[in-house]
């Protein structure tokens, strides 16, 4: 496991130095065919002059001299051909490289993930959680069962004593005497005396009823 932490940055610091080189190499190539495109471009013109100035020989001198920097240009653009080439499959390869390393990391942490927590683990867990709360109900319904004497009461003897407590309540309503709001005073008109006001006979039969209930 440490050769392989300790090996991988190793294995990238190769990798991004090779193709470092590779980029010089490529670069070095480039600048060499550019040349040689400026060499062929003055042996074309050199030609042409001694064409005009009917030097045959010198003109077909000129022209070989710009075959062979064409046969090296094109020996160029082959070795730049193959440099691109190794180029694409070392990234590639990386690219592979650390793709495999990232699923063999995952597959690592997966494993330890299950090993840490297994199947009989969470069926255990279940199980000690289900028994937990059924221990925490029945402490609770044994906290709230009545106990001593509240525990010999009969729940029904209690309800039908509340409901004698109630009749006898609205029976007591019922016997007390009815209190009349007295009667408002009239007002007698200036200069006359009140006229007292005459009670009938059931009215005065009702107030003898009233006052011997009081007693």
């Amino acid at each position: 496991m440490f050769n392989r932490l300790f090996g991988k940055p190793k294995q990238e610091t190769n990798a991004l130095a090779t193709l470092d080189k590779l980029n010089e190499t490529l670069e070095m190539l480039e600048k060499k065919e550019k040349v040689l495109l400026k060499k062929v471009a003055a042996e074309v013109e050199k030609a042409k002059e001694f064409t005009r100035g009917k030097n045959k020989r010198a003109a077909i001198q000129c022209l070989k001299r710009k075959r062979l920097y064409e046969q090296q240009i094109e020996q160029l653009g082959n070795f730049q051909l193959r440099i691109h080439d190794q180029m694409i499959m070392l990234e590639g390869a990386k690219a592979t490289t650390e793709t495999v390393d990232a699923l063999r990391t995952g597959a690592a942490a997966m494993k330890a993930m299950q090993q840490a927590t297994n199947i009989d683990d969470v069926d255990k867990t279940m199980d000690e959680i289900n028994e937990q709360t059924e221990n925490m109900k029945q402490i609770q319904e044994a906290l709230s069962t009545p106990i001593g004497a509240a525990a010999d009461f009969d729940e029904d003897e209690l309800e039908a004593e509340l409901e004698e407590l109630e009749g006898a309540e609205l029976e007591e309503q019922l016997l007390q005497p009815a209190t009349t709001a007295p009667a408002a005073p009239v007002q007698a008109p200036a200069g006359k005396k009140p006229v007292p006001q005459k009670h009938t006979a059931e009215e005065e039969e009702l107030a003898d009823l009233q006052a011997e209930m009081a007693l």
